[in-house]
């Protein structure tokens, strides 16, 4: 999808108040290394070296003027930084509005800032399938349906690929899509998502390859990050319950080939 759409897209949701185009620039101290001409990727540059040495004080007044300058790293990183409370006060309503610029500013797919581009794409998407309270930004599961196809479709993002293929499956934020919803599960499973990988298992266990979908989950869980490992140990166990000794045992076979990069 080009990006003159995406920005359409955009658009439409600072329409319906989804978000907002117009949001307040961030606070900036200037330090008296940082003057008003300094290099924005040079300052980004000392900020990244001073957060790998835990000056994060440091760290975040450079980012954020490397960010104002429009540098789209240093957003990502001071958006994340407001995510997740890293040297700063936790404020996702911040981290959502700093995503957003990241987005508005665009990127073509395959330049340098397009990685930073999608990244924000899908943190907007999970931030808008869930709401955050107290502020303007209202659970809304179609709009982050649509912003993880942007990602998806526009950037080959697997995150992006995994969750909309999962909204596809369970029909959130829209029609459900078995079909397209294995689609992208298998595309994103192909770029090692252990997510993606343990639905396409779910898929192909539920329509009757149960060997091959049981190694998968089950590959799937050795690989997943903490967040994801209780719904795959989930699936893999419903799905062990299910299937009869001889498939459990050789799909535990299949699975350790998987892991040797035998087919």
């Amino acid at each position: 999808m080009p990006i003159s759409d995406l920005k359409k897209s955009l658009t439409a949701l600072a329409a319906s108040g989804v978000i907002t185009m117009t949001a307040p620039a961030m606070a900036f101290d200037s330090a008296s290394v940082i003057k008003p001409d300094s290099n924005p990727w040079a300052v980004f540059k000392d900020g990244f070296n001073a957060y790998s040495k835990g000056e994060k004080d440091k760290a975040v007044e450079a980012y954020r003027f490397a960010a104002e300058k429009g540098h789209a790293g240093a957003r990502w990183k001071l958006a994340h930084m407001y995510a997740d409370g890293d040297g700063v006060p936790e404020d996702d309503y911040e981290a959502f509005q700093i995503f957003e610029k990241i987005v508005r500013q665009g990127a073509e797919p395959g330049t340098p800032d397009s990685t930073f581009v999608s990244s924000a794409l899908v943190s907007l998407a999970a931030y808008l399938e869930r709401g955050i309270p107290g502020t303007p930004v209202r659970r809304d599961q179609a709009s982050a349906r649509e912003l993880y196809s942007q990602a998806a479709s526009a950037f080959g993002n697997p995150d992006a690929q995994f969750h909309l293929g999962r909204m596809l499956f369970y029909g959130e934020g829209g029609s459900p899509n078995i079909r397209q919803a294995g689609r992208w599960f298998k595309l994103a499973a192909h770029k090692g998502n252990a997510g993606a990988q343990a639905m396409l298992g779910n898929i192909l266990f539920q329509s009757g390859k149960m060997v091959r979908g049981l190694a998968m989950i089950t590959v799937a869980l050795e690989s997943a990050k903490p967040a994801d490992r209780s719904w795959i140990r989930d699936l893999q166990e419903q799905a062990f319950a299910l299937a009869p000794e001889a498939e459990r045992r050789t799909a535990i076979a299949v699975a350790e080939n998987m892991r040797n990069g035998k087919k």
